[in-house]
């Protein structure tokens, strides 16, 4: 009957200190609460045109062993402005502050979708298109000399490119742009990765439609919501000086890396690490 009498006499020892001290034992209680840490903002990761979200892989176990809530929505490819509307949509669905990411066209995407979201505490450009009102991602690469796309500035369609008519809903006619398989690894790639790979990723690419590269866009977000942008620079899709250009213009945190357009596959750490500087940032 008396096996509680040792907590309770250390009880009491710890009351008669506090008082001494002239502490009052809810003050004392207080002191020694440990307070919660505010939970981790949520990353959205949005990719582009020629991959899916399976490119976002090594980012998103890295965010997640750091305790990040991540999800990596699929982006129809269809138009810039369904496309926008569709991933604004999916940001509804999500509770709390959001860090938004997009990879490539999905720069110009989350740059639509997350005009008038409160949520979107910061967005985060990787490689990435970040146009303003009225450019379309054509405009923007076609600005600056250095992409890989096209070897000839007259062609109709850029030459690394491979153009498959299909019919729509509404029975016009589409047009859904891929990257020629013997082209892929250059443009996407900068022969980064092993051929073996980069067949792989050929084969699994997602096309976009011309529509939605030619599509102007609308009121850019990084006009109202702090930018961070991942400048690759030696990438072959976007020229490494438009990234810089578009970077400058929002008034992003900028890095450099020497990386392909596809960075996101070749250096995950350096994504990882940007997107979660966006999310610490105060």
């Amino acid at each position: 009957m008396f096996h509680h009498r040792p907590r309770r006499i250390a009880a009491l020892a710890i009351t008669g200190l506090a008082l001494a001290a002239g502490v009052s034992t809810t003050a004392f209680a207080t002191q020694t609460h440990h307070v919660k840490p505010e939970p981790k903002p949520t990353v959205v990761l949005v990719h582009g045109a020629w991959a899916d979200s399976a490119s976002w892989s090594g980012v998103v176990k890295r965010l997640q062993a750091d305790g990040y809530p991540v999800t990596a929505p699929a982006t129809p490819l269809r138009s810039l402005s369904s496309d926008s509307a569709y991933l604004a949509d999916y940001l509804k669905t999500i509770k709390g502050p959001v860090v938004l990411v997009g990879h490539s066209y999905g720069g110009a995407v989350i740059t639509n979708a997350a005009t008038g979201n409160s949520n979107v505490k910061a967005l985060v450009y990787i490689a990435a298109f970040a146009p303003d009102k009225g450019e379309s991602t054509a405009d923007l690469v076609g600005k600056f000399p250095g992409s890989h796309l096209s070897d000839d500035r007259n062609a109709p369609l850029p030459t690394a490119l491979s153009p498959v008519p299909f019919t729509q809903a509404d029975g016009s006619t589409g047009i859904d742009l891929y990257i020629k398989p013997d082209k892929y690894r250059d443009v996407f790639l900068s022969n980064q990765v092993n051929r073996a790979k980069a067949a792989e990723l050929a084969a699994t690419q997602r096309p976009i439609t011309a529509q939605a590269v030619a599509e102007p866009s609308g009121t850019p977000a990084w006009k109202t919501i702090p930018s961070w942008y991942l400048v690759a620079n030696n990438d072959h899709t976007i020229p490494a000086a438009a990234e810089r250009a578009m970077a400058s213009r929002a008034n992003a945190h900028t890095v450099e890396v020497d990386g392909p357009h596809a960075v996101a596959l070749t250096d995950a750490h350096a994504v990882t690490r940007l997107v979660e500087q966006a999310a610490t940032t105060r």
